[in-house]
């Protein structure tokens, strides 16, 4: 009886340092304004679009590789150094405001990311699974990406008077001191793993890791199914300003309609907890709600249909958590933040190509149409997890 308050301390130092780090990581000044800046230094659209290629580029190109070197060292570094990056590139944007500074900011940024990108998630996993608490893992993760949410709406309503009094000096600035913070925040995570041994340890792992994949076919359905539940929701996210202004309203307003669609995504987070009961059922329940909603709300045309949107990317958000705990049973220890990549290497590609479908959807029927579109693939994803099949795939391991 003595011992049980130390797994509830370690969970204490685990969760609040990991809201703290997601908060930080997306309480980023640029992030609403960055695009001015580019064209406030005499970018064209042809040159900023090409620094959104270089960024997707880079995150694809590192994702695995970053996740195998996660499983061969220290996570707690990778989550340390991923910060680092990311504010050497904002600083260059800063200091030194020209295409190739952004170029090369954009690779930093990307390589930051994908340093971060599975190494949290292992980690987290992992201290949770060593201190009896991996049935909270759901609940800890949907909390933190509610709290990089109200980071992100903290620092839009930001943006606009630190822009105001101080131009983008003083925006860049912030958003150094803000990723300085993060990587000093990502010192307090406990980490008790022992990492891959040899000078062959990140090969090793990145082939093990690999093998899995290919030879268990729990572990490939629960990869796909992270990029067939996030990569949709996620690239609407970038066209929600242009659904919300075709629903007439004044530019003036876009941005409370976009804050209510924040919201419902962090009630999401905050409800994916409560949602780790679903079984396979359950989860296809909840991808056909969302999917519906969806389609109703945008095809609407209405400020009120909005709302209904908002339902939609509080479902989409759970089931985005749920579909990551889904994964994480499935692996162990040794690959896990190589799997993990694996994962978002495919939704970074899928969203690619959801990018590219909008384009046509988007240029040939309006958004409120696109977006109704859009809800068939989680139809086709509810059906398929609904099967009993592929659901009964390593059941053990649930």
């Amino acid at each position: 009886m003595t011992l049980s308050p130390v797994p509830a301390t370690g969970v204490r130092r685990l969760t609040s340092t990991l809201y703290g780090y997601a908060f930080l990581e997306d309480f980023v000044l640029l992030y609403p304004v960055y695009a001015l800046l580019f064209a406030d230094t005499g970018l064209s659209v042809w040159q900023i679009s090409s620094l959104f290629a270089l960024w997707s580029v880079t995150g694809v190109v590192l994702e695995v590789p970053s996740g195998a070197w996660a499983d061969a060292s220290s996570r707690r570094l990778l989550l340390c150094l991923g910060p680092l990056l990311t504010a050497a590139g904002f600083a260059l944007w800063t200091l030194l405001p020209s295409y190739g500074a952004f170029a090369l900011g954009f690779v930093l940024w990307g390589a930051g990311g994908a340093l971060t990108s599975g190494a949290r998630e292992a980690l987290v996993y992992d201290e949770l699974d060593r201190l009896g608490a991996a049935g909270r893992y759901a609940h800890v993760m949907g909390r933190a990406r509610a709290a990089g949410l109200v980071a992100t709406m903290a620092a839009t309503a930001l943006a606009g008077p630190v822009l105001a009094h101080g131009g983008h000096t003083a925006v860049g600035a912030v958003s150094v001191l803000v990723c300085l913070l993060g990587a000093a925040t990502a010192t307090r995570f406990p980490e008790h793993r022992t990492p891959t041994a040899g000078h062959d340890g990140w090969t090793a792992t990145l082939k093990a890791g690999l093998a899995v994949a290919r030879s268990d076919r729990s572990v490939r359905g629960a990869l796909l199914l992270v990029p067939a539940v996030t990569a949709v929701w996620g690239a609407l996210d970038e066209y929600t300003p242009l659904l919300a202004r075709d629903t007439g309203v004044s530019d003036a307003l876009v941005p409370y309609l976009l804050l209510l669609i924040w919201a419902g995504a962090t009630a999401g987070g905050l409800l994916a907890g409560a949602g780790e009961r679903l079984g396979p059922r359950g989860l296809a329940v909840l991808l056909a709600g969302a999917a519906v909603a969806l389609a109703l709300g945008a095809g609407a045309g209405t400020p009120g249909g909005i709302a209904l949107v908002a339902v939609a990317f509080g479902g989409f958000q759970a089931a985005t958590v749920l579909a990551d705990v889904r994964l994480q049973r499935r692996i162990d220890d040794t690959g896990r933040a190589t799997l993990t990549s694996v994962a978002g290497l495919g939704t970074e590609l899928a969203t690619i190509a959801v990018y590219g479908g909008y384009a046509v959807l988007g240029t040939a029927t309006g958004h409120g149409t696109a977006f109704a579109w859009c809800a068939v693939p989680y139809l086709v994803t509810a059906l398929l997890v609904a099967a009993p099949v592929p659901a009964r795939a390593g059941a053990a391991r649930e």
